[in-house]
């Protein structure tokens, strides 16, 4: 005989395996982008919106790497070549380039230019590295793919509040 429950414990019982879901499949994936010679995993809980690159409105009396503003739906965001920023060559556009929305909880109306999006990746499907003292602060982990390719996760909390980050202006 099936076992009766009340619709209060179904519905607890429901929102707790959710948010256990939420949390794994949060924890397990990342999204994956390229940048310069870079490849980068992003927690999806720090990354806003993908989009194609927009026109860009260059700002006079900026550091290279800031490569200026856009208009998103009557929101102004400042767009971060993150390989430039990161001490690399410049992104240049092309068909694949896309920008990043900072997610909204770090109250940060900033994008990032990469070179292309790869996609969710599975974390099981990678394996641990060492850190290295030349890592930048806004790097959390290294990881090694199947290939040997290395993977760098991206803190963008710790990249958007870097003081450099902050000091767009020459």
């Amino acid at each position: 005989m099936a076992r009766k429950v009340s619709l209060r414990e179904f519905q607890q019982d429901l929102t707790r395996r959710l948010s256990e879901a939420a949390a794994t499949t949060t924890q397990a994936a990342r999204l994956s982008v390229q940048s310069g010679a870079d490849f980068w995993l992003v927690r999806l809980d720090e990354a806003g919106e993908v989009i194609p690159m927009p026109t860009l409105a260059r700002v006079p009396l900026t550091r290279d790497w800031f490569r200026g503003l856009v208009n998103l739906r009557g929101n102004l965001y400042s767009v971060i070549d993150l390989a430039q920023f990161g001490r690399g060559e410049p992104t240049t556009e092309g068909a694949d380039v896309r920008l990043l929305l900072v997610a909204d909880r770090f109250h940060m109306s900033a994008a990032l230019l990469v070179s292309r999006m790869l996609g969710l990746k599975n974390m099981q499907a990678f394996t641990p590295q060492p850190a290295q003292p030349d890592d930048p602060p806004w790097c959390a982990g290294r990881y090694a793919d199947d290939e040997g390719r290395l993977w760098r996760e991206l803190s963008v909390g710790d990249l958007v509040y870097h003081h450099d980050f902050l000091e767009a202006g020459v």
